[in-house]
């Protein structure tokens, strides 16, 4: 493959001691670059792809572009594959309309990834401090109903979702955490000192009780 000198500039900046903060600093230089964003991410190594997520350019990012995209994350290891599909979200999908339609199309999406940011997207709405779309109810129905035949991923995200609308909405707070009792999901999960749980009647515990204080 042929390399620009840019990339490959950036390349030799990038070594196994790289973190995120220095990326962001690069990121923050270049600003948007969606061709040198494509030569990082054709290197297939994770830390150029990280940078490369955070110069795209969002308006280029159809859903053909997308699932070539999901096709090489999902070649990396499972941590790699979710810090990936997640920052992709976050630093890009979510800001920009028409990808923000496209991940809410993807509920019944063949692919996993992209059914895990139908749902962390709706958690996002909660968590990033909106008020939250009238759609809780119908979300809970559905994690109610799927939650424990999805792949962990997903069912991850989807527990996340149930987490949030319990956080934000007392109407529903008794709600989300029978979710937790019933499928006993992360219930043994042993988490590090100052971590929230991702068991709900915990997480939701944890999290409302820390609003309070605010």
């Amino acid at each position: 493959m042929n390399i620009s000198s840019k990339a490959k500039n950036l390349l030799a900046q990038i070594t196994s001691t790289t973190k995120l903060g220095d990326l962001r600093k690069m990121a923050a230089t270049i600003k948007k670059d969606h061709a040198l964003a494509m030569e990082l991410w054709a290197t297939g190594d994770f830390l150029p792809r990280q940078l490369a997520i955070l110069i795209m350019d969002n308006k280029l990012l159809s859903q053909d572009v997308i699932n070539n995209l999901d096709k090489d994350i999902s070649k990396h290891s499972d941590e790699e594959k979710l810090q990936l599909i997640d920052w992709l979200m976050a630093n890009q999908l979510s800001k920009d309309k028409k990808a923000i339609a496209l991940m809410e199309s993807w509920e019944k999406s063949t692919s996993r990834l992209q059914r895990r940011l139908f749902w962390y997207y709706q958690a996002r709405l909660r968590w990033v401090g909106q008020t939250p779309p009238p759609n809780s109810e119908e979300l809970l129905s559905k994690i109610e109903k799927g939650i424990e035949k999805e792949v962990p991923e997903v069912q991850w995200a989807m527990n996340f979702t149930a987490a949030q609308i319990g956080i934000f909405q007392e109407q529903y707070r008794s709600r989300c955490v029978a979710i937790g009792e019933r499928t006993g999901l992360y219930k043994d999960e042993i988490v590090a000192k100052n971590c929230t749980p991702n068991y709900l009647p915990k997480f939701i515990e944890i999290q409302v009780a820390k609003s309070k204080k605010a």
